[in-house]
């Protein structure tokens, strides 16, 4: 005889509409509490495909059962069998759809999803030569899209948030992977480029993420310094501006700049207050200082200066960490010097 919570899911597929909208709702409760979720993981076989198919329905019915996936996601063997189920093109194809009303939604199963090595080369179609990359182009398209439409509608309260600020997200969770990293670096497609000059953005989330992923992406420098360099008018600004301090500079120092690092430094400037997005710059900055044409880079650009200034102006103790560690790098020019406390995260 089916349990009360078998019949519940059987309901998900009830030809009625109310039936249906009534259950998905319930569902979607349940996935909100620790019991919920857990007599909900031993039918994931039928409850999963259930929810996924109700992502193309009418928002009514299409919402609560992308909250309730988002919510399953966030268990490590339910998101497994997600990407076993190819949720992640389902995912992506209703991204993409005309009129799609649970677009935030589904950008944050993306980025539950792809916390997992096997949802990230899903997300990467490793393995299809054909569409490799794909996912991950329309992804950035959209990222940097959208913040233009949000600048462009002055009436947009702050409180609304850009259904496409999570993709920063996923981009840091796919260049954890050096296949991520690869495609990201890769000038013929040039999405490093365009995801670094998110980061003037306002939505600390939108910063968080391009800092997360060029600090990922710095973990190739050893074989990509010359493609990170290639972008380099938009790369030291993104890493050098956090931790430049507060100080405007003078010309004495500007002089010995780039135009866009120089012009930025000469005027008040909003500073970065969020300690993890200047640990994650330091971090990039000494993984590229670890070569020595990076050395020389950052010395062509006035970049010692800079973190000496910074430095000073300094507070926390794991900040001042990062900046003593390139600072002992750059002293002493250790060519065969490991990132000893560096990790990618």
């Amino acid at each position: 005889m089916a349990t009360e919570l078998e019949e519940l899911i059987g309901f998900l597929s009830a030809p009625s509409p109310p039936v249906k909208k009534a259950a998905v709702d319930i569902v979607r409760d349940l996935t909100g509490s620790e019991d919920g979720l857990h007599s909900l993981s031993n039918y994931a076989n039928t409850v999963l495909p259930s929810l996924s198919r109700l992502l193309s329905d009418d928002k009514e019915v299409s919402e609560p059962a992308a909250e309730a996936l988002v919510n399953l996601s966030q268990n490590a063997g339910l998101a497994a069998k997600m990407v076993e189920m190819g949720l992640i093109k389902i995912a992506m194809d209703m991204l993409y759809k005309l009129g799609s009303s649970i677009t935030q939604l589904l950008v944050m199963l993306l980025v539950n999803l792809t916390q997992l090595d096997d949802g990230i080369s899903s997300l990467l179609q490793i393995g299809d030569d054909k569409m490799q990359g794909l996912y991950v182009m329309k992804l950035v398209r959209s990222f940097c899209r959208s913040s233009e439409t949000s600048a462009s509608h002055s009436f947009v309260t702050p409180l609304q948030d850009d259904p496409f600020d999570h993709v920063g997200s996923i981009l840091v969770n796919i260049s954890k992977k050096e296949e991520g990293r690869k495609m990201l670096l890769d000038p013929k497609r040039g999405l490093l480029k365009q995801i670094i000059r998110q980061f003037d953005s306002s939505s600390l989330l939108r910063k968080k993420g391009v800092s997360g992923t060029i600090r990922n992406c710095c973990f190739e420098a050893e074989t990509q310094l010359p493609n990170l360099l290639l972008i380099s008018e938009f790369l030291w600004p993104a890493l050098l501006l956090p931790v430049a301090g507060n100080k405007i500079y003078g010309e004495q120092d500007t002089s010995k700049m780039p135009l866009e690092l120089g012009s930025a430094l000469s005027i008040d400037r909003e500073p970065v207050k969020d300690p993890e997005i200047r640990v994650q710059a330091l971090e990039a900055i000494y993984l590229i200082a670890l070569q020595e044409a990076g050395r020389r880079a950052l010395w062509s650009v006035n970049g010692p200066r800079i973190l000496q200034v910074g430095y000073e102006d300094e507070e926390d103790p794991k900040v001042m960490e990062a900046y003593e560690q390139i600072g002992s790098l750059l002293v002493h020019g250790s060519e065969n010097e490991e990132p000893s406390t560096t990790t990618s995260k």
